[in-house]
């Protein structure tokens, strides 16, 4: 049996965690139009007769504005060099860019073949993507090229089947019926900061961390305290909203993301906090799970 790793790599935007997502058929990243959604390492694991592949999302490689933005520049830059193919993960219906060619440069020294992945090709006129082929393979030479459509889910067969060839002959390293290795309490947490990000602006969402405080399972029903932590009071109060509108929107469609991952009715109570300047703090980038661990 073939089985491996593969790093998903690209700027913010691209496109990496619902293609992942789409890959392994379930939701396990969460996904947002606004960058940098992720902001740390997840695996996803796809099982098939022939093998396991695991994929390692990672975050937007940016100009990080904070120590945060530092760490996860810096995991995503780590996850390289240790494993067996790497996606470039590129957003092909914008032009080509400073920070495309940034990437680039991060892919260099990568001692493993790198795949790019043309992505949104939904957006692009047909005629349109020989040249973008053609202009990307003068950049780089990448081991393959794949032009597809994450959100369509366009060529995922061709991709899974030629990644295989490059992956090497080993047992399985997870049991096949596992999709992730995420703890639990960080999915349900990461599941409240994508409801954050679908419905607050500007700097409110990236100010934001969500941590699981409490969780019980009774019967049938999972009873779940969470913590929303803002670094202002006004971002509090923009969380929580007129007479705790945006509080218990955000809870209920929290909600129901959390009864399909646990199959059972969910009880789900959200705490609003304020925590100054939390992703300059290592300490509290840690604790929430957040960016890569500085020893």
């Amino acid at each position: 049996m073939k089985c491996g790793f593969v790093a998903l790599v690209g700027r913010p935007n691209a496109g990496k965690s619902t293609l992942m997502n789409a890959l392994i058929k379930d939701k396990i990243a969460i996904v947002s139009n606004k960058p940098q959604t992720t902001r740390s390492e997840i695996r996803g694991i796809f099982n098939s007769e022939n093998s396991q592949i695991i994929f390692t999302d990672t975050p937007g490689i940016h100009k990080p504005q904070h120590r945060l933005g530092a760490r996860m520049n810096k995991q995503a830059t780590t996850v390289l060099h240790g494993v067996d193919v790497v996606y470039l993960v590129v957003d092909g219906s914008v032009p080509f860019s400073s920070g495309d060619a940034y990437l680039l440069q991060v892919i260099e020294n990568v001692k493993v073949p790198v795949f790019l992945i043309l992505n949104k090709m939904d957006r692009v006129e047909k005629e349109k993507i020989i040249q973008l082929l053609n202009d990307w393979k003068q950049r780089f030479p990448f081991a393959e090229y794949f032009p597809i459509s994450a959100l369509k889910q366009s060529r995922f067969k061709d991709l899974i089947k030629t990644t295989e060839k490059y992956l090497p002959e080993q047992e399985p390293l997870y049991p096949t019926d596992m999709i992730t290795d995420e703890p639990e309490n960080f999915m349900l947490a990461e599941l409240i900061r994508e409801k954050v990000l679908l419905a607050t602006n500007e700097e409110v969402p990236h100010a934001t961390a969500v941590y699981i405080e409490n969780k019980e399972f009774k019967k049938n029903a999972a009873y779940i305290q969470a913590v929303i932590l803002v670094e202002r009071q006004g971002q509090k109060g923009i969380i929580i909203g007129k007479n705790g509108t945006m509080l218990k929107r955000i809870a209920t469609l929290a909600r129901e993301d959390m009864e399909q991952i646990l199959g059972r009715k969910v009880y789900l109570e959200i705490f609003v906090r304020v925590e100054e300047e939390w992703r300059n703090k290592d300490k509290k980038i840690t604790e929430y799970g957040y960016g890569f661990i500085d020893e």
